[in-house]
């Protein structure tokens, strides 16, 4: 009889965590049917091999599943990346650190937030376009490294130089880090899922890209309608008026 304990617990747990990651990620990469397939064959794999005990066809199974888990490397590459990043953080540990030893943030947050949101407000209702990404814990230094070189505290003024239209800097991300402006003109990946709406155009899509492979909260201003949108987490907040922004960047 088959002894349940805390390590088969465990066991279940990590397995059903990793499937419902990659589930969420193939919804949101358009691979759903493609992931609905693949587990459709582990599960006849393991019924065959495992509990009808059909040896041929098991092992023509099993080297199946050995060529499907390379596919399932490619395909969902992006999503393992993303774990991966995540796991070896400095910063997320470095985060973990701080809970021993917490300090009161609030200061902190509103000398980055308040300048970002003024900006933000200005770009809009001039209808000028900008790309703006708050590094989380997650690093975004690879993108960083694309762009130009600021180094910079962080200023409303700034900013709005930085995305004036026609300037050097203007086409591309800023990526803020620990209230200092990184680097400019940076190049993000973009995302093709297909619940992207229609009207929107590489600005968009380059920000909800990164979103969804890291844990950066990026801003996008639109040079058409001057909307002002949040992604985080591959999840669009549209139209933020200026009180919603500041609070969803507080969050």
């Amino acid at each position: 009889m088959w002894d349940f304990g805390i390590k088969d617990a465990i066991d279940i747990l990590v397995v059903a965590w990793a499937l419902y990651y990659l589930y969420r990620g193939a919804q949101r990469n358009g691979t759903l049917v493609i992931f609905q397939g693949i587990m459709a064959i582990i599960v006849v794999w393991l019924v065959v091999s495992q509990m009808l005990q059909m040896r041929l066809l098991g092992a023509i199974m099993d080297s199946a599943v050995g060529v499907g888990l390379i596919a399932v490397v490619i395909i969902f590459q992006n999503d393992i990346r993303q774990v991966l990043v995540r796991v070896g953080s400095r910063r997320r540990w470095s985060s973990l650190l701080r809970v021993f030893g917490r300090r009161n943030l609030d200061s902190e947050e509103k000398s980055w937030v308040d300048p970002v949101v003024l900006a933000c407000r200005n770009m809009s209702q001039q209808k000028v376009g900008a790309l703006i990404c708050i590094e989380g814990t997650d690093s975004l230094q690879q993108y960083a490294d694309t762009g130009d070189l600021i180094d910079a505290r962080l200023s409303t003024r700034l900013i709005e130089q930085i995305f004036y239209k026609n300037t050097p800097l203007h086409d591309g991300a800023m990526i803020i880090r620990d209230g200092r402006i990184v680097s400019a003109a940076c190049i993000l990946p973009v995302s093709h899922s297909a619940r992207i709406p229609k009207e929107f155009g590489l600005r968009h899509r380059s920000g909800i890209g990164l979103s969804e492979v890291s844990d950066a909260k990026v801003i996008i201003v639109s040079e058409e309608t001057g909307g002002i949108t949040l992604a985080s987490h591959g999840r669009l907040h549209r139209d933020l008026n200026i009180n919603t922004l500041q609070k969803l960047l507080l969050k």
